[in-house]
């Protein structure tokens, strides 16, 4: 009897040590005496301790970090790029029996593709189109890790370096791009100011008073500035009655040239007699 009890409660133990407890996310590849036994899980597994053995694969979605690779792209710049990549194991069988270590597999296939992908690529298509360069990188990587029950959600092209050199030369370039288009937008501005102006002088062409008004309110709004000094032209005609030298100069004129209407030039030194061309003012003696 004491034979028997001993036997059960060595059968009891023998169970509870071959009990296995997987949590949703885990999947366990059973293997009996060597030989594939199956996929086990999630939850309370039997694996009888000595005859089986089990390797745990998570199912959950991992976030592989590629590390910076060297990269010369087809234009021959030097870049130094890395990026991430995300995976998760979809057969868990032939993730463990497929490869050795499916992680460290996947990682160098990444590297490998990433250098290969940037290296045909310019510049200038890596830092603008990156979705597209992206979507090759995935392509590629889920169609060689499918055999190993790997697949690959997504890979982004996290960062690229660039050298100080193009960096430089990138900054020059877009600034003669903004003023290129800064001269252009210039351009049309005065063309667009020019054929407004030749539309105004039209308009005012046919009235003259208009251009009068236009040219007093130019005025009034110069001298609404206190700093200004304003220089206010007058017509001549308009001050020639009141300076007698100048009314008789233009008698005189008249009588002359009889039915011209051309108005001789006015004789400033007549308005002036302190001052005599062609003569030098004599300093007084005392100066002398």
């Amino acid at each position: 009897m004491g034979v028997l009890l001993a036997l059960l409660g060595g059968l009891v133990a023998y169970s509870f040590l071959s009990l296995r407890v997987l949590k949703q996310y885990e999947r366990a590849v059973a293997f009996f005496l060597g030989r594939y036994w199956g996929t086990k899980g999630p939850g309370l597994i039997f694996l009888p301790v000595g005859f089986a053995s089990q390797k745990r694969v998570s199912l959950r979605i991992v976030a592989m970090d590629i590390p910076p690779q060297d990269v010369i792209t087809r234009d021959n710049v030097s870049v130094k790029v890395n990026a991430v990549l995300y995976m998760r194991v979809q057969s868990p069988a032939e993730a463990i029996i497929e490869i050795e270590d499916y992680r460290y597999a996947t990682s160098q296939l990444a590297q490998t593709t990433l250098r290969s992908v940037l290296g045909e690529v310019e510049l200038d298509e890596l830092l603008s189109d990156r979705e597209k360069i992206n979507g090759i990188l995935k392509g590629i990587i889920d169609s060689r890790t499918d055999a190993w029950g790997i697949e690959v959600a997504a890979v982004e092209v996290k960062d690229v370096d660039l050298p100080q050199e193009m960096k430089r030369a990138m900054a020059r370039q877009a600034e003669a791009e903004r003023e290129r288009r800064a001269k252009v937008i210039a351009a049309q501005g005065e063309l667009q100011a020019s054929q407004t102006l030749a539309e105004a002088a039209k308009v005012l062409a046919q009235e003259p008073t208009a251009l009068q008004l236009r040219y007093l309110q130019t005025v009034v709004e110069i001298a609404a500035e206190n700093n200004s000094t304003t220089i206010f032209p007058v017509p001549i005609e308009m001050i020639r009655p009141f300076i007698p030298e100048l009314r008789r100069q233009d008698t005189s004129a008249a009588a002359a040239n009889k039915g011209t209407d051309a108005l001789p030039a006015p004789d400033l030194s007549a308005l002036l007699p302190q001052f005599k061309t062609g003569e030098k003012t004599k300093k007084p003696d005392a100066e002398q």
